[in-house]
């Protein structure tokens, strides 16, 4: 044991790091064999253990690079998923053209209001972002039992139009909205569509419908808006009154908060919610393309018939989309509406559309009337359009 002290007695005294000297100080009150693996330890020389250190921090320095880029790369991964989702909630969109001679084929105007009714809940029920109702020379020349009474006097499609747009709209605004009218008389009898714009009192969303009112606002640059609940709400525009807006009403109850109006896209957008469809109406089959409020117009176009192709939906393809269009024809299929369309004079009715389809071959019965003909199709069309959206 002697010796052994005197050996070190003798060793030169090496300047050592006080992070090292802590350590060595530590490791001398441990066992025997430790001791002396820490006295070995000391032979290095200074320039080396310099040297050593330097690699040992840039070697540590290349693993926290390494991991800080794992960990930002499922974050871009993400981020350019949410990027994509929010394009493809506020570009892809399904819309259907639907002839308003099918009004044409009721006996009464509740029938024809009935009708209405039911082709409303299948566009909610679908998630149908546009209803297009359009005429055609034949179908206006025509007068059904339920358009020639005393009831109504205008065409089938200017009425399916009316009902079909007082369906969408919130019960809150309907008497702001639409005055008093004959055609409307029916309207109570049908289911409401209770989509997720449809707000009861007491039901709070970070978004709803409203209509401006001519209510003074408390200051000059505002405008006070009813948004169905028991006070109503002021925004930050100037705005005449009558106007159906849509107002971001945010998390806080506070109803004396200042609000913001927003496009009618924002709640799909922002929260991928369904805000209802859009209806226009079109003179002819044509004008239902060219009259498109989309941006590009739309890219692909699906037309439906029994004289179509038959295939199964979980075999069919539809190729990616930004905006697609379904049409459904009158009485007498899409055919007719192509034959008395100027624009389409001497053409086939399968170069119009990218597809031609029977949606429900082998029926039992030799017609499907139109309302059975849209939940049918709109339904086979639900997997073969998801699976266009994904790959958006």
């Amino acid at each position: 044991m002697g010796k052994k002290n005197k050996r070190s007695q003798e060793e030169p005294e090496l300047e050592l790091e006080p992070e090292l000297t802590k350590i060595i100080d530590g490791d001398s009150k441990k066992k025997k064999n430790k001791k002396k693996r820490r006295h070995e330890d000391t032979d290095i020389e200074p320039e080396q253990k310099m040297s050593l250190d330097g690699d040992a921090k840039k070697e540590k320095k290349k693993k926290k690079k390494k991991k800080n880029q794992e960990e930002e790369e499922p974050e871009q991964t993400k981020i350019q998923e949410e990027e994509k989702q929010n394009v493809e909630d506020g570009r892809a969109t399904v819309s259907i053209a639907i002839a308003g001679s099918i009004i044409h084929n009721t006996q009464s105007l509740e029938l024809a209001t009935r009708l209405a009714g039911q082709i409303a809940r299948a566009a909610t029920i679908f998630r149908i972002d546009e209803i297009v109702v359009f005429d055609n020379k034949s179908s206006s020349e025509i007068e059904s039992a339920a358009m020639n009474s005393s009831d109504c006097n205008e065409s089938g499609a200017s009425f399916l139009v009316r009902i079909l747009k007082y369906l969408e709209t919130p019960q809150y605004l309907r008497k702001s909205l639409f005055p008093k009218q004959n055609d409307l008389r029916y309207v109570g009898m049908l289911p409401p569509l209770d989509a997720p714009h449809h707000l009861r009192k007491h039901e709070w969303e970070q978004y709803r419908e409203g209509v401006t009112l001519s209510e003074k606002a408390p200051n000059s640059e505002c405008t006070m808006v009813d948004v169905g609940l028991s006070k109503s709400v002021v925004v930050d525009q100037v705005l005449s009154p009558g106007v159906r807006v849509t107002v971001a009403m945010g998390t806080d109850h506070d109803l004396d908060l200042v609000r913001q109006i927003v496009p009618p896209s924002k709640p799909r957008e922002e929260a991928g919610m369904y805000w209802g469809y859009k209806v226009r109406y079109a003179s002819q089959l044509s004008s239902v393309f060219k009259e498109c409020p989309f941006q590009g117009g739309y890219d692909y176009l699906i037309g439906t018939s029994e004289h179509g192709l038959v295939i199964s939906s979980s075999e069919l393809k539809i190729p990616t989309f930004r905006h697609l269009l379904i049409a459904f024809g009158g009485l007498a299929g899409l055919e007719e509406s192509i034959e008395d369309d100027n624009q389409y004079k001497g053409k086939n009715v399968r170069d119009v559309f990218n597809i031609y389809l029977n949606t429900c071959p082998h029926q039992g019965s030799r017609t499907i009337r139109a309302e059975e003909a849209m939940f049918i199709s709109l339904q086979y069309f639900q997997e073969p359009i998801s699976r266009a959206v994904r790959r958006l």
